[in-house]
């Protein structure tokens, strides 16, 4: 009997991890054809549209040239950290979709942890281990530094995502992807808008997106930390960085989307939930496209300055409204919330400088 558990247990293990793969696998493909396109309209041109009707296979031919060009290593290179950091870098996007609710009440594809949010916080944060060791293994100074770039990045951001999250939790009384989604008649994103704008800053600065793409900025770290690598190597990093992106975008269409939840969400649930997550890939890609490229230092204070102070208040105010009207937070709240979003966001911008102090110089 505990045999035939065993067996069923690892084949169930097995089936789900092929369908997660290949979930994310064409969910990227889609995620860099529509970022691609996206990009033409906004800088005046046609985008891919070679490979395919209107371009569509351009990701597949990209991936085909990518995995047949030659695997070069530095000769002083740590040859197991250079080899491991792209497979720690990409492993947790796979895992992080073990526990997300695709659709109904299933709960997460491999396992339905009543922990759930606490285990995508834990296991997003473990992709920087990938990047220090691959820059850390190529012996590269500009590789290094990129890596170093990343630990800075991480543990600035990673206190404000975490806050907001707990401010959801606080909110639906649910630490379950599945209870969040389903904690509350409303979406949180309507009920602490503020709680999802820094959520959604967080994310962008911790996978890499712009304008906080100063992990591999071209022109001052000539790649970044990922500038030693080749072939199938680089292949992994670019798929990891586009992986939690869709990671990041499912995570937030759940979290303050309510993920599968819709009309007739007995039979469309993950229609609803694919729509969400494009949605705010969508506005990912917008943002990119609109706002310039952050230096270090200001990428620095806005974490410090402005998403960490923001994010404290937005905790102290979502715990405030849970204590008075006793856990359940009404619907005209949002209104309310909307307001003090607006001038809590201006008016600490009136004191935020991401400069620094400025400097005057007399001839």
């Amino acid at each position: 009997m505990n045999s035939w558990i065993l067996d069923n247990f690892w084949a169930h293990f097995a089936v789900f991890t092929i369908v997660i793969l290949a979930f994310v696998i064409i969910g990227v493909m889609a995620f860099i054809y529509v970022e691609r396109r996206g990009f033409g309209p906004f800088q005046l041109r046609r985008g891919p549209n070679r490979a395919g009707p209107f371009g569509i296979l351009q990701p597949i031919a990209d991936a085909i040239k990518v995995l047949l060009k030659e695997d070069v290593v530095p000769d002083r290179a740590d040859k197991v950290l250079h080899t491991l950091g792209p497979v720690i870098v990409f492993l947790p996007v796979l895992l992080i979709f073990a526990v997300i609710p695709f659709h109904g009440q299933i709960g997460g594809l491999i396992a339905n942890l009543n922990v759930g949010i606490v285990y995508v916080a834990a296991i997003s944060s473990l992709g920087v281990v990938g990047v220090f060791m691959a820059g850390w293994g190529s012996e590269n100074k500009y590789s290094l530094i990129a890596a170093m770039r990343v630990v800075g990045a991480m543990i600035s951001y990673e206190i404000p995502l975490v806050l907001s999250l707990v401010a959801v939790v606080l909110a639906t009384g649910s630490l379950s992807m599945n209870g969040i989604a389903t904690g509350h008649p409303l979406p949180m994103i309507l009920l602490m808008p503020l709680g999802f704008l820094i959520f959604l800053a967080a994310s962008m600065a911790e996978i890499n997106r712009g304008p906080f793409d100063l992990l591999e900025a071209d022109s001052e770290l000539v790649a970044g930390f990922h500038i030693e690598y080749s072939g199938m190597k680089f292949a992994m990093f670019y798929l990891a960085e586009y992986g939690h992106a869709l990671a990041m975008s499912a995570v937030a269409a759940t979290v303050f989307m309510k993920g599968w939840v819709g009309p007739w969400d007995a039979y469309l649930g993950w229609f609803w939930f694919i729509l969400k997550t494009l949605m705010i890939f969508v506005l990912l890609v917008w943002l990119r496209v609109t706002f310039p490229r952050m230096r270090i230092d200001q990428m620095m204070s806005f974490a410090w300055k402005f998403l960490l102070p923001m994010a404290l208040i937005n905790l102290l105010v979502v715990g405030i409204q849970v204590v008075a009207f006793g856990g359940d937070i009404p619907w005209w709240m949002m209104f309310i919330n909307f307001g003090l979003a607006g001038v809590l966001i201006l008016g600490w911008s009136k004191f935020f400088r991401p400069g620094g102090a400025r400097v005057e110089y007399q001839v």
